[in-house]
């Protein structure tokens, strides 16, 4: 279901719309985005381009699962 929900909001998207995307799913909503704030306890925290957020030690720890020393995307890998 979450993919289907991203084809349809990228195919909206790729039309020209504008899309306002506000999703607890971090990884899904930051592949999604061009551009992206981080909102902690209804503030934003971090705000910018949603590649270079995808990147920062912070996003990738608290919101992606992942640690600070681990390339993105190895998440458990052995």
């Amino acid at each position: 279901m979450v993919f289907r929900i991203s084809e349809v909001v990228r195919e909206i998207n790729e039309q020209g719309t504008a899309v306002l995307l506000v999703e607890q799913n971090a990884g899904m909503a930051l592949s999604l985005a061009d551009h992206a704030h981080v909102l902690e306890v209804g503030e934003i925290r971090l705000s910018g381009p949603a590649d270079e957020l995808a990147r920062t030690d912070a996003v990738r720890r608290l919101y992606l699962g992942e640690s600070a020393d681990e390339p993105a995307g190895e998440q458990g890998a052995a």
